[in-house]
């Protein structure tokens, strides 16, 4: 089952993503897809808030990975738009079991990669500041939470 959310502004996103982060669970994965500036970050950045990093979260295009240690439990922020054909090097799997929440941006790159329970967002644009959110749960614990959010 599919659920849906519209975001009608930034504000929205980030709120959401709080919503979300307050239902964290250790080796969490979120999957972000979405065209370039569709809002994939601005919920990185409203999740990681929530988890009381105090970082700037930026988006680590060229980093691949970055690590965030300071907050509730572990976040590692992946974004794989640039990786081409290397996925084999990053060990996705080792992050995706370190007892942290593992977020990846343009995750549908890797999917073969992917841990069988997952959440993924889908960033649909709108218009300039609309953006449809469509979550798509893989699992119970991931049902449970899109019913207990959304």
């Amino acid at each position: 089952m599919n659920y849906k959310f519209t975001s009608r502004n930034e504000l929205d996103t980030l709120e959401l993503a709080q919503n979300i982060e307050s239902e964290k669970f250790p080796n969490m994965v979120i999957c972000l897809e979405g065209e370039l500036g569709s809002g994939k970050t601005v919920f990185v950045k409203g999740f990681a808030n929530a988890m009381g990093i105090k970082e700037n979260v930026t988006s680590p295009t060229f980093n691949i990975v970055k690590e965030y240690l300071n907050g509730e439990l572990p976040l590692y922020h992946m974004d794989v738009y640039r990786l081409e054909d290397n996925y084999d090097t990053i060990g996705f799997e080792d992050y995706f079991n370190k007892e942290g929440v593992s977020i990846v941006e343009w995750a549908d790159l890797i999917k073969e990669y992917l841990p069988e329970e997952r959440l993924v967002i889908k960033f649909k644009v709108i218009d300039e500041n609309t953006r449809l959110l469509i979550f798509e749960p893989f699992g119970k614990i991931y049902e449970d939470l899109c019913e207990s959010v959304l």
